[in-house]
């Protein structure tokens, strides 16, 4: 049975226990909800790849608590640290040559080189981070894996229940899309997340190239049909077609949904996830086969929402 912690000091404590005893805590971020083992104990990864049926080829992202652990995982250059001291904790990923010495398994790195390493801002999250934890978030989030990603405890235990060993509830998570991953070497965005593209460029002084691979990903979140409701999703949608649910955004035609009435890319980052299951559900209830979802704005957090919901609408294997 997975146990429901609450976010205060006695749950912490036992969450500590399980994840040093290398069982599986799924616990919030900023972002979403991740599914937490210890990086370093091969048979705990490996209990995520299992409990979230993700694919073994797809890196996971380990969470940090503070710069002192993120050195002992990952070699910093000095633009990874100048990164590092603006955004984190926050939603932003670095991936970074590897510490062999650190002993992070392989399962974590899917092999590479390269590790993609996170300070989170979520007080929970960090609490945790007593030693580094190989979390899944990028969709590695607490459903099986290409599912959508949960942004409260309750969408935790509706894709894990009595497959984890617990889950801290802290709560609906503030940002609701995953973090922004980022190569450097040169610099490379590997997936649009919580901290935009253009944020990025001014600090950076360059445009940033868009990488990534669908076939074998270098960084989390990279596979084609990713974030998927169990419904089809058409996107770009201007009206409702029989046999469908519409998720709105902004004004427009009478929507079922909506991710934001006002049109604000913040409220509909938020979200996203939620709103998703919500109209799959509401799919499953009317007979709808698609679930269609209005034009969202290539800008700001837009990138990183239409990157979820082409995902989402990407043919599945």
């Amino acid at each position: 049975m997975t146990e429901r912690l609450e976010a205060e000091a006695p749950g912490l404590a036992r969450a500590a226990d399980l994840l040093r005893a290398g069982q599986l805590v799924a616990f919030p971020t900023e972002t979403v909800y991740g599914l937490g083992g210890d990086a370093r104990q091969g048979t705990a990864v490996a209990g995520i790849y299992a409990a979230k049926g993700r694919p073994q080829f797809n890196p996971l992202i380990v969470h940090v608590a503070d710069m002192a652990m993120a050195e002992q995982v990952a070699i910093f250059s000095d633009q990874a640290r100048a990164l590092a001291a603006r955004f984190w904790p926050g939603p932003l990923t670095l991936v970074l040559p590897a510490r062999p010495e650190a002993g992070i398994s392989d399962l974590v790195t899917a092999g590479l080189p390269t590790v993609a390493v996170r300070m989170p801002a979520h007080p929970v999250a960090r609490a945790r981070c007593f030693w580094p934890l190989a979390g899944l978030w990028p969709r590695p989030r607490p459903t099986p894996s290409g599912k959508v990603s949960p942004t409260e405890a309750d969408h935790v235990l509706e894709g894990l229940s009595g497959r984890i060993a617990a889950v801290v509830d802290g709560g609906a998570c503030p940002v609701g899309v995953e973090s922004t991953i980022l190569g450097l070497d040169p610099p490379m965005l590997l997936r649009p997340g919580g901290v935009d593209v253009e944020t990025l460029e001014e600090m950076l002084g360059q445009p940033l190239a868009f990488g990534g691979d669908a076939v074998k990903p270098n960084a989390p979140g990279q596979l084609v049909s990713h974030y998927a409701p169990g419904a089809a999703v058409r996107l770009e949608a201007t009206n409702k077609q029989p046999g469908e649910i519409y998720l709105g955004f902004g004004p427009g035609p009478e929507a079922d949904l909506t991710l934001s009435a006002q049109g604000n890319l913040i409220e509909a980052a938020t979200k996203l996830f939620a709103m998703l299951r919500v109209a799959d559900k509401l799919a499953s209830a009317r007979g709808a086969a698609t679930i269609a979802i209005a034009p969202i704005p290539e800008t700001g957090l837009g990138r990183a929402i239409n990157d979820r919901l082409r995902r989402a609408a990407a043919p599945r294997g």
